[in-house]
């Protein structure tokens, strides 16, 4: 749909970074006028085009600032793709799953000495360490990833995977309780990390919304 050295990312509050290019740059006839039409009070009224190639339609994939206001007034001439609107995503020569990388993000994986113990709800212990790996990723929590060594009950490998632009992809399992219950997809690890993010190869994490994640002995 297009190759673009021009482009320009977008950061706005709460949001993630939007790459904008230069309609020059867009494959003019995969698109069509939609009459949907957006208001954002920072840059404008905003129109839309969907993505016809082939069998292929996507209604209202790409948008654009014909008049942006005066603040925004770069963005005349420039365009922007939905994420799901393309089969794939590329930086470079590197494709990108999930979302665009930011350059404002960090991802810092360090080995610590801190006492994590992960519990159930009926107080079950799941996994415990002493020598876990702590993950600190701009503008989430720290998780701390564990070896499977220190797992106390049964876990099976489930089908979901989800992406993550700076860890890669991550295979997930339920944690099976001694009375039988089963936390659905409750740890999750990545086998094949992306080259900045090797040090947690084959480490588990844990949900923090289905299993209480104790560190050094305060609920993290």
């Amino acid at each position: 749909m297009g190759l673009t050295r021009r482009g320009t990312l977008l950061h706005e509050t709460a949001l993630l970074p939007v790459l904008y290019v230069p309609e020059d740059d867009l494959e003019a006839g995969a698109f069509t006028p939609s009459t949907h039409t957006t208001h954002c009070p920072f840059k404008g009224d905003a129109t839309y085009r969907d993505l016809r190639v082939g069998d292929r339609h996507v209604p209202n994939a790409l948008w654009a600032y014909p008049d942006p206001l005066p603040a925004a007034s770069w963005l005349a001439g420039r365009a922007a793709l939905y994420w799901h609107a393309a089969d794939s995503w590329y930086d470079e020569d590197d494709e990108v799953f999930a979302h665009l990388t930011d350059p404002f993000t960090r991802v810092d994986i360090r080995p610590t000495s801190r006492h994590v113990r992960v519990r159930a709800s009926d107080g079950t212990v799941i996994a415990e360490s002493t020598k876990p790996v702590v993950l600190c990723e701009t503008g989430l929590p720290d998780r701390f990833y564990l070896c499977p060594a220190d797992v106390r009950v049964e876990i099976r490998p489930t089908a979901t995977r989800t992406r993550c632009p700076y860890k890669g992809e991550a295979s997930y399992w339920d944690v099976v309780l001694p009375d039988g219950g089963t936390v659905r997809d409750a740890a999750w690890s990545y086998p094949t990390p992306l080259p900045e993010s090797t040090r947690i190869e084959g480490l588990l994490s844990f949900a923090h919304d289905e299993l209480a994640v104790e560190v050094d002995g305060q609920r993290a």
